[in-house]
């Protein structure tokens, strides 16, 4: 092993005040600060080294809890420092000999490249020089080489697009990026954890800047899950004026401000239009009059295109809506359709519904192709979306749609959509709203407010199911 310098130890977890060793230096007379510079590295060798020592430079709150853990959650606002505290402490799980197979998990493969591993504070610019990994870009792979009595280590990126590229690999240590905004947050997270089993040791880090979703919820409350927290303010000396004047001064003081600036795990997203004490369940749903499958299909089927939102929904005799099924997912298009023709089979549907706007043409010839004389409906958007979804989170607001069971990925989607923010709708809460705009009609064309009595005497089998 190379001499180090002597510096504060990577695993040290707190500080009174959450200054890194070389701030707490800088801040020191001129004579002080000399001779603490002395002690720390002694010769012009261990100053060298000093410049590549995490410890020197990190603030307590990035650095690796003392105690032992198998799970370490790092909440911090933007420009926190999540991403070089990630990186360094991959690094160090190799210098030290910890790490010989490990994954890498990002919102995309392409945040895996440019924010993880190339990006100014991923793995590719942390360490000693020499000791970087070779990156293989083609192969998803970066190794290390093997120096005096460390083994050589190998990192695999995966991503929260595609879960299943999970199971089935085993790990020793994990380090995941951005783990709120992962498309499959559960599905990632659970075959990731099945396969951290190798090595004495196991541990996985995940950074993040939080998003009320649920899994990140459950992993605060764990009291197995080490977590530190920090904010965008510690960090403000290092980012760019322009950060500071636009976003940070935009935000201060804001809901959303508590949660991308300081980190708060808030309960709902300020802007969304669904709050989850409106989401009601039931086990089972009752005689229902009408069921419809809505599709909102991606227009590509890539590793990182939009999900296909696939919902299957009905509305009862006591004049309710009552969501039956989630089948969404990230599927070529004879995959869907057959998807959402197993969803219309399972619940007995009455229709199919699909967006005609979005290549309307192309939807009705697939699902045909699959099977033939399939009732379909074609929905046209003349209003925006937001405009389309808030009847609908109206009618979950009056308590008149109801879960039937838990749809995770589906309910973490509607209560983070925050319309006026700009961000794309997502694909299953835009199915969702097809399908219930179809059951309920749009606010001018069916009164939302009918008095159950209303369907007394109708039943699935009526000629006249297929008007209410």
């Amino acid at each position: 092993m190379k001499s180090r310098a002597k510096t504060a130890s990577p695993s040290k977890s707190e500080t009174p005040n959450r200054r890194s060793v070389a701030e707490s230096v800088a801040l020191l007379t001129g004579s002080q600060r000399e001779a603490s510079l002395r002690q720390l590295a002694p010769t012009a060798t261990d100053a060298a080294h000093l410049l590549a020592e995490w410890g020197f430079w990190a603030r307590p709150n990035q650095l690796a809890p003392e105690e032992p853990w198998t799970i370490w959650l790092q909440l911090a606002g933007r420009g926190f420092g999540k991403t070089r505290s990630g990186a360094e402490w991959i690094y160090h799980r190799w210098r030290e000999g910890l790490m010989r197979r490990a994954a890498l998990i990002a919102p995309t493969p392409a945040d895996a490249r440019d924010v993880m591993i190339e990006g100014e504070s991923g793995i590719l610019h942390v360490g000693y020089v020499a000791e970087r990994p070779l990156y293989e870009p083609s192969k998803r792979r970066l190794t290390w080489p093997r120096d005096g009595g460390t083994e050589p280590a190998t990192a695999t990126i995966f991503s929260g697009y595609e879960p299943d590229q999970l199971r089935g690999p085993q790990h020793d240590t994990a380090w995941g990026d951005e783990l709120a905004v992962w498309n499959y947050p559960r599905e990632a997270f659970d075959n990731l954890m099945l396969g951290l089993r190798l090595g004495e040791n196991p541990q996985a880090v995940f950074t993040t800047t939080p998003k009320p979703i649920a899994l990140l919820r459950e992993l605060v409350r764990r009291p197995d899950v080490k977590m530190t927290r920090g904010t965008t303010y510690e960090n403000i000396q290092n980012l760019a004026p322009a950060f500071q004047a636009e976003i940070v001064s935009r935000y201060e003081g804001t809901t959303l401000g508590q949660q991308e600036l300081l980190a708060v795990l808030l309960e709902e997203s300020e802007g969304a239009l669904w709050k989850r004490a409106m989401i009601r369940r039931v086990p089972t749903a009752p005689h229902l009059l009408r069921i419809v499958v809505a599709i909102d299909p991606a227009v590509t089927a890539r590793e990182e295109s939009d999900e296909t939102g696939i919902i299957v929904a009905g509305r009862g005799r006591d004049g309710n809506g009552y969501v039956l099924a989630d089948r969404s997912g990230r599927y070529g298009p004879d995959q869907w359709a057959r998807r959402a023709i197993e969803g219309f089979d399972e619940q007995q549907a009455d229709r199919i519904v699909y967006e005609a706007n979005q290549g309307g043409d192309l939807v009705a010839h697939t699902l045909t192709t699959v099977r033939k004389n399939l009732p379909l409906e074609a929905v046209h958007a003349t209003v925006s979306k937001r405009a389309r979804a808030e009847p609908i989170a109206a009618l979950y607001e009056q308590g008149r749609v109801y879960h039937v069971g838990t749809y995770e990925v589906l309910e973490d989607q509607l209560c983070s959509w925050e319309p006026l923010s700009g961000m794309a709708s997502p694909d299953r809460l835009d199915a969702l709203v097809w399908a219930l705009t179809a059951l309920f009609g749009t606010p001018d064309a069916v009164p939302t407010d009918l008095d159950p009595s209303f369907f007394e005497g109708f039943h699935r089998e009526s000629p006249w199911r297929g008007r209410f």
